[in-house]
């Protein structure tokens, strides 16, 4: 059974796993819309909706917690651009969207991007 288990290892350490989702959740709020698998783009989407929510409240503590994961400018950028259009909106800022397989490996292909 696998209660209790949350997050995907993709076959990681604890400390590659990490880097490796703060990439895609960099990626994703620099161009707004990133092309990678489905198992990817779930689990960048969770980091991707938390960082908008705590960025939704424009504080100095706010600005230290999402700097944790993003750097200064693409901070910036989340705090001036991304999260006012989502002010009003409670939760679900981004939306995935299957676009079939990749040819080598049959893995199932997403297009993660903000609503």
């Amino acid at each position: 059974m696998k209660h209790l288990v949350h997050g995907r290892k993709f076959g990681r350490e604890r400390n590659q796993r990490k880097a490796f989702l703060k990439g895609l959740t960099r990626a994703l709020i620099e161009r707004g819309r990133i092309e990678t698998t489905v198992e990817r783009a779930k689990e960048t989407r969770k980091i991707a909706e938390k960082l908008v929510t705590i960025a939704k409240k424009d504080s100095l503590a706010n600005r230290r917690r999402v700097v944790r994961w993003l750097d200064k400018e693409l901070s910036k950028k989340l705090f001036k651009d991304i999260s006012p259009r989502y002010k009003e909106r409670p939760g679900g800022y981004t939306r995935i969207t299957r676009i079939g397989s990749r040819a080598g490996d049959q893995a199932d292909k997403a297009v993660l991007e903000f609503v």
